[in-house]
């Protein structure tokens, strides 16, 4: 006994004596890495709403962590799909075949979902926004490398308001991934590729009714006058909600609700961040994460900051509010992991899955060149075009993402030249208003592009699942509504988003070096010393671990 108590005393002498020497007694092992990706964010948000933030939220990554401000996508398409395919596998579209939230699928002859998957049946819902999986993805993520180094006994749980949002990132070996189903139900649900039944944790948190307690007013969180960091509030270019005249504050969730989806309300506001927030918490307590020998993943992606994107526009009132009241929300989240993992035991990426352009009209009403792109018309006419050439209308199979795709039994049937249609069809789409570049799979196949548009579009291409000839269009110019704002380009506006790192094995600084997304995962992975996902491209970023 006596033995006991003095080892007990000299190890807290050195304890004592290292914090006196200013030496660190964090934990070697990071108990739980939580991955956050923020939905549509640019990185520019850190640095225009600064003053609005607090000092626990984003400020304390940044304060407290490790800035990688030059942060940027290294190919396209920038959707959310690919985006969280590519943080956590440690490579582009052109290795883990995640190549657009749907594709056309030329063996099936039909589009598909990223994530759809009709073996498997919904889980906490009878509809069938459950049937998911992640079973199109093709290469591993950090996330499944940890569950194989920990003989599947370090746990991986993926949240977020969409599917593939929570999917994606878990990873093949997932013990949960949840999602948010609205309508008439307000519950987060499962799919039976990882259970059967809603864990008691999970059945309790839909039971406690948090998503009903949102639908209420939503005002701005300070004084709408200091919002100096967006536009009027009153404006053209903001889409709103189906009930209300004008996209202005307030906006009464309770009425409004019914005609825009019910609980899918809550996805265009930053409730929807907060309710997101509250799962997380218990998700850490109900799987009880960080408390064992072995590793823990909790991926959370914050999906509304999109869905406000969507609607309102990059330069809205409410992306403004949505931002401010996320930050609070984060803050939130670190304080429950301080208390509940403790500090220094955890560590923390932050980054976004795409940013977003402002809206072109607005932009055209400032004399900034922008514009809208006529999609349909667009595959209307080049669908003539082929037509008129070739005598025949079955050539193309389809046109989608800003892709063609050849019906190749029909051209080995007639021997017209594959290399010669991309050619023609190359040639006729540069002549066409808003096309800014065109690439054809001859190109993306046999040259190799560096340090330009051309290498996006390679490292987005994937040889079996992606088309014929591809499309870039002028810088501001989107196929979207005139209102609201989306995303999917190779310019900065959509490449260029925060990259933070916070907590056990990070250093404080900065670096304006340029880091691209895959770097994320083969970073934590060299920080928790397992081996890299199985078809990752990024670098080690050496400079932010301690």
């Amino acid at each position: 006994m006596k033995s006991v108590q003095k080892l007990l005393l000299f190890t807290l002498i050195l304890t004592f004596s290292s914090l006196a020497r200013g030496q660190k007694t964090t934990p070697e092992r990071t108990k739980l890495v939580v991955g956050i990706v923020v939905d549509q964010m640019r990185y520019d948000y850190l640095t225009r709403f600064e003053e609005k933030y607090g000092d626990n939220g984003f400020k304390r990554l940044i304060n407290d962590g490790f800035s990688c401000n030059n942060n940027h996508f290294n190919y396209v398409p920038t959707y959310t799909a690919p985006g969280h395919a590519s943080i956590y596998t440690g490579t582009t579209p052109k290795n883990h075949g995640i190549i657009s939230n749907d594709w056309y699928n030329k063996f099936e002859k039909k589009s598909v979902y990223c994530v759809s998957d009709d073996s498997v049946n919904s889980v906490g819902t009878q509809s069938t926004a459950g049937q998911m999986s992640p079973h199109r993805l093709k290469t591993t993520t950090v996330t499944d490398q940890n569950r194989l180094f920990t003989q599947m006994r370090g746990k991986t749980i993926g949240i977020s308001l969409k599917d593939r949002a929570a999917i994606l990132p878990a990873g093949h070996t997932a013990n949960g991934a949840y999602w948010f189903q609205g309508r008439e139900e307000g519950n987060f649900i499962t799919s039976s590729y990882y259970m059967d039944k809603l864990p008691k944790w999970v059945n309790d948190f839909n039971a406690s009714a948090k998503a009903k307690s949102y639908l209420r007013p939503w005002t701005t969180l300070l004084d709408i006058k200091t919002y100096t960091e967006s536009g009027a509030d009153l404006n053209t270019f903001e889409g709103g909600f189906k009930g209300k005249e004008n996209a202005t504050f307030p906006y009464d969730l309770g009425s409004l609700n019914p005609q825009n989806g019910g609980y899918d309300i809550l996805k265009s506001t930053p409730y929807g961040n907060s309710l997101l927030t509250d799962f997380a918490l218990a998700a850490i307590d109900g799987e009880q994460l960080g408390t064992d020998a072995d590793t823990d993943f909790l991926t959370v992606s914050f999906s509304s900051t999109d869905y406000v994107g969507h609607n309102f526009g990059v330069n809205s009132k409410e992306i403004e509010d949505t931002y401010i009241r996320l930050d609070r929300d984060l803050g939130r989240l670190l304080d429950a992991l301080d208390k509940k993992v403790g500090k220094g035991a955890y560590t923390v990426f932050l980054t976004a899955d795409h940013g977003a352009v402002n809206v072109p009209s607005y932009l055209e009403s400032i004399k900034i060149p922008a514009g809208y792109f006529d999609s349909a018309g667009f595959e209307k006419d080049v669908r003539a075009y082929v037509a008129n050439i070739y005598g025949r209308d079955d050539l193309i199979e389809d046109i989608s993402n800003y892709q063609v795709f050849f019906s190749y039994k029909v051209l080995q049937d007639n021997t017209i030249d594959a290399e010669e249609l991309q050619k023609k069809i190359a040639h006729y789409a540069l002549q066409y208003e808003h096309v800014n570049k065109v690439y054809t799979r001859s190109q993306l196949e046999q040259e190799g592009y560096h340090n330009s548009t051309g290498e996006l579009v390679q490292n987005g291409f994937d040889q079996k699942r992606s088309g014929d000839v591809f499309l870039i269009l002028d810088p501001g110019v989107i196929s979207y509504s005139k209102t609201g704002s989306t995303h999917g380009t190779s310019y900065s506006y959509d490449t260029h988003v925060p990259l933070l790192f916070y907590g056990n094995g990070i250093k404080k600084g900065k670096t304006y070096e340029r880091t691209v997304i895959p770097d994320i995962a083969t970073t934590i992975a060299a920080l928790l010393g397992i081996e890299f996902p199985n078809g990752f491209s990024g670098d080690v970023l050496t400079d932010v671990m301690e």
